[in-house]
């Protein structure tokens, strides 16, 4: 990547030093070992989940599929900023990162993290279907729609990242190189910028404030159908199963939305000393989701325990979408 600029004497600014998270330079070696921890977890946890999902034939519904996409996406999310800060913590020279290697983990970042937001939209449009529709939800969520549905977040997030990534390093670097935060992220890099960013972080206002907005209503809207159709159900077994298969989903939109909204819609007052909201929606829920999933689910909980566990003669009947 070339960056020119029109006055000989500017430099051009062509590495970064993330600054990295507050209080942790105090004891490095702990908070290494507890992100090592939290990393280990996230990955193992997200990728059982993977696996048991790919292997056992009992979990093939639209659910479970869309289940598998957010468990990928939360390991790679993680792995976009918690190796960095690792690496951080154990020398000064890993805090420095080029301006090109800033560019990718700033697009792969909001990569994951705006196609994951699609993705819970249309988990939250599954469980609709399944329980306001029950008849015809094997018809109208099927296979070639779940792909479908899928693929179209994971193209929508790719858009949606290259647009700010665009943005953000079309801009001139000219002068300091200290990031206050622990990755790269739009809010931060652009106070480093050498020029007017006004429409910079207009278009990130109403470009993340709309997608975010958006999804988030059409969420609540959908919940809003099956909470009514919840409670038309006779017996408190059926509503109780009902609710079962939406808490899930619905803790996870809380713990995935809330700290964004601290964030991006607050673009100057970023720093190492907020960094705690994106630490919780970066690094602590992809570690939680896996828990989240498993521990209120009954199908995931026994497919666990035939996948680790061969000999376990518990089998419920399959999907009939399967």
């Amino acid at each position: 990547m070339i960056r020119e600029t029109e006055d000989p004497n500017q430099t051009v600014v062509d590495f970064f030093f993330l600054e990295g998270l507050r209080y942790t330079a105090e004891h490095p070696s702990l908070f290494f070992l507890l992100f090592l921890l939290i990393y280990s977890i996230t990955v193992t946890g997200n990728l059982l989940i993977l696996i048991t999902v790919g292997s056992d034939p009992h979990l093939c519904s639209p659910m479970y599929h869309f289940l598998a996409h957010l468990s990928f996406l939360d390991a790679c999310l993680s792995t976009v900023t918690v190796p960095k800060v690792m690496v951080g913590l154990l020398t000064p020279d890993g805090k420095v990162i080029s301006f090109e290697g800033c560019a990718i983990q700033l697009y792969c970042f909001h990569f994951l993290a705006s196609t994951e937001c699609f993705l819970y939209t249309v988990m939250a449009y599954d469980r609709y279907l399944a329980i306001c529709r029950p008849l015809h939800y094997p018809v109208a969520m099927n296979r070639r729609m779940c792909s479908g549905l899928a693929g179209i977040t994971w193209t929508t997030g790719a858009v949606h990242s290259a647009l700010h990534t665009c943005l953000t390093f079309g801009l001139l670097y000219c002068g300091p190189r200290h990031i206050a935060y622990f990755f790269c992220d739009i809010p931060p890099v652009l106070k480093l910028a050498c020029a007017d960013t006004t429409v910079n972080e207009l278009v990130m206002l109403a470009n993340i404030g709309i997608v975010a907005a958006g999804c988030l209503i059409l969420i609540v809207i959908s919940y809003g159908f099956i909470a009514a159709a919840v409670l038309r159900i006779c017996t408190a077994e059926g509503r109780k199963r009902a609710f079962s298969t939406c808490t899930s989903h619905l803790t996870v939109v809380l713990l995935y939305y809330l700290p964004p909204v601290c964030i991006y819609l607050q673009p100057r007052s970023s720093g190492a000393g907020v960094g705690a909201p994106a630490v919780f929606y970066t690094i602590v829920t992809p570690m939680l989701n896996p828990f989240i999933y498993t521990l209120r689910n009954t199908e995931v909980k026994q497919a666990l325990r035939r996948l680790l566990g061969p000999d376990s003669r518990d089998s419920p009947a399959g999907s009939p979408l399967c």
